[in-house]
């Protein structure tokens, strides 16, 4: 059982994105009531609930048993023995847990149900690309859909992507949907001296998108000793100015362990909220950027998903597809390690 201030302990610390993201010990003592009889439910159902850092930090640090990336989260989904899993991020994330785990109930409790970056690649997009690039072999970022998945040789994630990229036994490699993300790779693959051939698609993640140079510039002006941590999804021109560049969990390894004055995160504001949780002796400064996907999923909607879920929130995928998906993502794990 959790108590209202024990919560407020945890979330006082938590100040960016405006009022949906400030606690006050009123606000704790209501929501309290609500994560204890989430948690009740779990048990009794032999439910999971997994939550990217994103998502809102009640849920995070109220009734998540993990919290993580998109790759700590498809591991642990891959190995749960829970009845149902409950997936507190984006459709996408829901759907690689259904094809890891076939035989289980697993419910996205949000409303929205979308990913500006995956919703900008379809099945017949990449049908079109792949009869374009005969002689590619398609590698996909994990914010795709499991339909896209099962027509792509390997999925990658963020934290793994420039390993696989290298390592995957094709000169010629056409990675979709981010646009930003594989002019990233492209850099990279010249860094190195790599002579694969390499083409992208045109997506992008609107969060990640908006993020501006000059932005950056101006903040380092004002704060030259603050370190400024990117997500790959940041256009080249801020990855370049960056101090350290991962994934959301590699971002939160490094503010960790590392003793900078001041951070800037770049990335949905729900990392930053999570680290000002966990590390609030720190100071995190710049502008907060929120995914409206992310942040749709709510206590309600998970109560909802373990005590009579909406059909539309439970994740269905015909046997092609999962067999499709699970072999792009069986190539992940292969080349990952």
């Amino acid at each position: 059982m959790i108590t209202a201030d024990a919560l407020f302990e945890k979330l006082s610390h938590v100040t960016l994105g405006g009022t949906i993201c400030r606690y006050s010990k009123d606000t704790c003592a209501t929501l309290a009531p609500q994560i204890n009889a989430i948690n009740a439910l779990k048990a009794q159902k032999n439910a999971i609930i997994l939550a990217h850092s994103y998502v809102a930090p009640e849920i995070v640090y109220g009734v998540a048993d993990h919290v993580g990336d998109s790759f700590e989260l498809s591991k642990i989904a891959q190995s749960t023995s829970s009845d149902i899993i409950i997936f507190a991020a984006v459709k996408f994330m829901a759907e690689t847990a259904k094809v890891l785990n076939p035989t289980k109930r697993v419910f996205i409790p949000s409303q929205i149900n979308g990913c500006s970056l995956a919703d900008s690649i379809t099945v017949e997009g990449v049908q079109i690309l792949r009869h374009t690039y005969p002689d590619h072999a398609f590698i996909c970022y994990i914010n795709t859909s499991a339909a896209v998945k099962a027509h792509c040789d390997c999925t990658v994630t963020s934290s793994n992507v420039y390993t696989i990229v290298e390592k995957y036994p094709n000169d010629r490699i056409y990675f979709l949907p981010d646009r930003l993300m594989g002019q990233n790779i492209a850099n990279h693959l010249q860094s190195i001296g790599s002579t694969k051939i390499f083409d992208y698609y045109t997506g992008t993640c609107y969060v990640h998108e908006e993020y501006d140079p000059d932005m950056i510039a101006y903040i380092r002006s004002k704060h030259p000793q603050a370190a400024i941590v990117a997500h790959p999804e940041c256009q080249p021109a801020i990855v370049d100015q960056a101090t350290f560049v991962g994934s959301t969990s590699q971002m939160i390894q490094y503010v960790k362990t590392t003793t900078h004055d001041q951070y800037v995160l770049l990335t949905e504001c729900g990392l930053t909220a999570r680290l000002q949780a966990e590390e609030p002796q720190k100071q995190f400064i710049g502008s907060c950027t929120m995914c409206r996907y992310m942040k749709s999923n709510t206590l309600d909607h998970i109560q909802q998903c373990l005590e009579s879920p909406h059909p539309s929130s439970e994740i269905h995928l015909d046997d092609a597809t999962i067999q499709g998906a699970n072999q792009s993502l069986a190539a992940m794990f292969r080349y990952a390690s």
